[in-house]
C-alpha cells in the first residue's frame, strides 16, 4: 500500500485523445489511428514535464479487430514511454452518445463540447446480459495483454458510471468488470472513479472495489478540499483522474497545492484543443464563439499554450520548485 501511495502520489498527467481525434472510435481505428500527430503531442506532454496520461479504448474497436487493436495499443505505449510518460487505460465509459458505430465519425458540430464523444460499450450493451460475453472477452484480452506492462500504471475499468442517465444500472457490469479483472491478477492497480455523489451507496461500492481509490473533482478549490478530506478516511492511495474548469476558479494554481498537500495525484483534462472542442464549455450550444476562458485544455493544436504562465507553473511543479 505505501509503494502505491508513493507511486501515485507523484502522477503528473492529462486526460489524452490526439487533436485529430474526435472520439475514442476515431483515435483507435486502424484507418485513422494517427501515430505522427500522437507522437508529436506527447513530445510536447514530456517538455511540460508531465509523466503519465489517461487514456480511453473502445469495445467496438476490439470487437472488429482484437489483434489489429492490442498492436495499436502497444504502439501507443511504446511511443508514450519513448517520451517518459506511462499510462492508465480506461476500458469501459458511459458518457456521451450511447449508440456507438464504427466506420468515419461525423465532424465536431462547431460551438459544441465534445459532440462526437461516445460511449463504451454504449447503453443496450451495458444493459443487455446477453451480450456480456464479449465484453467480459474484450476486458480479458486487454487487460491480459498488458497484465504485466510496466509501461501500463493502473486500469481504469469504467468511467462515469451512472452518467448519461444510466444511474445504477451500469452498477452490475462495474462489479462484472472487477471480477473479470481480477481473474486476470493484473500486476496494476484496479480503479474506478468517483464522479457525482461521492457519499451515495453506488459510488462507496467504487470504494470498495477499488485497489487505488480515484475521483473527479471540476468543482471550486473549497469543495474539492472538501472532497480529499472526506477520501482520506479509507486510508488507502488517492488519484484525481480528471479536474481542471477555469471558469469556477479550478485552475492549476488554485488546485495543485491541494493535491500537494494531501499527496494526490492527477491528471487534468486535456492536452491540446482539437476535434473534442473540450475548451467549450460543458453548456456550449451549436454555433457559439470561442470561449475567452477555456474549459479544459492546456495547448492550442499547433503547440503553443493557451496560458504560458500555466506552462511555467507545470514545469516548476516537476521540477519541486512551485510554492509549498
Amino acid at each position: 500500500m505505501e509503494t502505491y501511495r508513493r507511486k501515485f502520489s507523484s502522477v503528473r498527467g492529462c486526460n489524452y485523445i490526439p487533436r485529430t481525434a474526435v472520439n475514442t472510435i476515431e483515435m483507435w481505428q486502424a484507418e485513422t489511428f494517427d501515430e505522427q500527430t500522437i507522437d508529436e503531442e506527447l513530445g510536447w506532454a514530456e517538455q511540460i514535464r508531465l509523466n503519465s496520461v489517461r487514456v480511453f479504448l473502445h469495445y467496438l474497436v476490439w470487437e472488429a479487430d482484437p489483434q489489429g487493436f492490442k498492436n495499436r495499443i502497444d504502439r501507443f505505449l511504446n511511443t508514450a514511454s519513448m517520451h517518459g510518460i506511462n499510462t492508465m487505460l480506461v476500458l469501459f465509459d458511459d458518457c456521451w452518445n450511447q449508440e456507438p458505430k464504427l466506420g468515419p465519425q461525423e465532424p465536431p458540430v462547431p460551438g459544441v463540447h465534445n459532440s462526437r464523444w461516445v460511449a463504451s460499450p454504449g447503453r443496450s450493451r451495458v444493459l443487455d446480459k446477453t451480450m456480456w460475453r464479449g465484453l467480459e472477452e474484450y476486458l480479458k484480452d486487454i487487460v491480459g495483454s498488458f497484465a504485466q506492462d510496466e509501461r501500463v500504471l493502473a486500469w481504469d475499468l469504467y468511467n462515469e458510471p451512472g452518467n448519461s442517465g444510466m444511474g445504477e444500472r451500469s452498477l452490475p457490469l462495474v462489479e462484472a468488470s472487477f471480477k473479470w479483472a481480477r481473474e486476470i491478477s493484473p500486476s496494476q492497480p484496479l480503479t474506478v472513479g468517483l464522479w457525482a455523489n461521492f457519499q451515495d451507496s453506488m459510488h462507496k461500492r467504487f470504494i470498495e472495489l477499488s485497489d487505488v481509490i480515484s475521483f473527479h473533482a471540476y468543482d471550486q478549490p473549497n469543495v474539492v478540499r472538501a472532497k480529499i478530506e472526506w477520501l482520506q478516511q479509507f486510508n488507502r492511495p488517492i488519484l484525481c483522474t480528471e479536474f481542471l474548469r477555469r471558469q469556477v476558479g479550478n485552475t492549476f494554481s488554485a488546485i495543485l497545492p491541494i493535491f500537494r498537500q494531501h499527496h494526490v495525484g492527477w491528471y487534468f483534462w486535456g492536452l491540446v484543443a482539437g476535434k473534442t472542442q473540450t475548451y467549450l464549455d460543458w453548456g456550449s450550444k451549436p454555433g457559439d464563439p470561442p470561449p475567452r476562458v477555456w474549459q479544459h485544455d492546456l495547448l492550442h493544436p499547433d503547440g503553443t499554450p493557451y496560458d504560458a504562465s500555466e506552462i511555467e507553473l507545470l514545469r516548476r511543479w516537476a521540477e519541486g520548485e512551485a510554492d509549498q
